[in-house]
């Protein structure tokens, strides 16, 4: 399923949220409409995948990596491995805290790694450190 959440006067890239927690999805979503983003949320990497074969690309991608059906290691291995996607910062966004994970976050392909529970003010930092595109500023 794929749910986009605009701001007034958002920026046209969004920011992709691949996150089966309905709360999550909703503190994520809510503190990045806050700072002006647009945000597409998808609930597991099946739709997530099928929204990049078919939308506009987004500025970055923020990925849970436990989902239902295929993980988000298997989703950001097949993002990295598409030519037109590759490039897109993925983000893994997890509770996955045991030694050597970020490791695995970053050879399947994650730019970066941000731990659950997230700090508003690191997880806005690596928002703006990773987001390709424009965003409105008040």
């Amino acid at each position: 399923m794929i749910h986009a959440y605009e701001s007034e006067d958002a920026p046209h890239v969004p920011i992709l949220i691949v996150e089966d927690n309905e709360l999550n999805m909703r503190l994520f979503t809510d503190v990045l409409r806050n700072f002006g983003y647009t945000v597409v949320g998808c609930g597991d990497a099946e739709s997530a995948l099928e929204y990049l074969s078919e939308g506009d690309l987004p500025g970055m991608i923020l990925m849970d990596i436990q989902l239902p059906g295929m993980s988000g290691v298997d989703c950001t291995r097949a993002i990295k491995a598409d030519q037109r996607l590759a490039n897109i910062p993925v983000v893994a966004v997890t509770a996955f805290a045991l030694d050597g994970d970020e490791a695995r976050f970053r050879r399947a392909g994650c730019d970066d790694y941000m731990p659950k529970p997230i700090n508003v003010a690191a997880f806005m930092e690596m928002i703006s450190r990773h987001y390709v595109g424009a965003r409105q500023t008040a």
